[in-house]
């Protein structure tokens, strides 16, 4: 029987490889600082497999193609978007994990789609190598990793209480799962951001602490009551990532947060929030 023992939020701002210099040097340091932090933790958890939640940037599918959520379940490998410092390499899956979600979620009404091959963008690969790769070194033995995509990126957009589905069907399932695993589930993505518009390179500090603030309450229903109009006007259609935030938070089990890191930088035209999850147990 598994289990989730603890998940992260974090961002995966490609602009931070594009333009390292190009804030502060004191807020350089507390982002990269912050994700020497993610990778400490996760190792604290002791997991067997971590599990990324991500979205597509209209780089791996597109007109042709746009599944509202997907996992990967075979040969990973990425990024495929080449981001100075950010190596394309190949990705350790646990795919006999990923094939029991979607066998189990098929019985739930979770309909997956599947990729048995699949190129991971930076939504992925951005924290699996700045926080799940140093976890793997500080604990001396690798960490397979599952990427999962939800449809954040470009409409239409997954719902959020269809995000929150999964991330429950995830935690049943790993449950469920036939074997002593443990599992640690990263939320990927930014909070403010506006991405090819006139206002790329705005924050809005006050959305994000909102949102920080909602996922130290644990507070699931708040997360997945924010309408698409509201973080289009309030946090700029990159912030509709924060519907993997909410995929993650469903999946640990009564999850509590506590905010790690957050900075608001305009140079790299994010709001960058890094928040752990923890479940209701292991809070003191």
């Amino acid at each position: 029987m598994g289990k989730i023992v603890g998940g992260f939020w974090m961002p995966h701002d490609p602009v931070m490889f594009v333009a390292p210099e190009a804030p502060p040097q004191a807020q350089r340091d507390k982002v990269w600082g912050a994700y020497q932090d993610c990778a400490r933790r996760l190792a604290e958890l002791e997991p067997t497999s971590v599990i990324v939640v991500g979205c597509d940037h209209y780089i791996l599918f597109g007109t042709h193609c746009l599944p509202r959520y997907l996992i990967g379940t075979g040969d990973v490998d990425g990024p495929i978007d080449r981001l100075p410092g950010l190596n394309r390499e190949v990705v350790i899956n646990h795919e006999a994990l990923a094939n029991h979600i979607v066998a189990h979620g098929e019985a739930q009404g979770i309909d997956w789609s599947v990729a048995r091959s699949f190129t991971v963008d930076h939504a992925f690969s951005i924290p699996h190598q700045l926080v799940v790769r140093p976890a793997e070194q500080l604990m001396g033995r690798r960490l397979p990793s599952i990427p999962v995509y939800l449809a954040c990126g470009v409409d239409p957009f997954i719902s959020f209480e269809r995000a929150a589905d999964l991330g429950r069907q995830i935690r049943a399932a790993v449950e469920a799962f036939d074997a002593d695993e443990r599992v640690a589930i990263i939320g990927s993505g930014g909070i403010s951001h506006w991405v090819g518009t006139a206002e790329t390179g705005r924050v809005n500090e006050d959305f994000d602490r909102e949102v920080l603030d909602i996922g130290e309450r644990g507070d699931l229903a708040a997360l997945c009551a924010y309408r698409n109009e509201e973080i289009l006007e309030r946090g700029g259609n990159g912030a509709m990532e924060i519907r993997n935030f909410a995929c993650a938070m469903a999946a640990v089990p009564n999850a509590r947060g506590e905010t790690i890191a957050y900075e608001a930088v305009p140079a790299w035209v994010t709001g960058l929030g890094f928040l752990q999850l923890h479940p209701e147990e292991s809070v003191a």
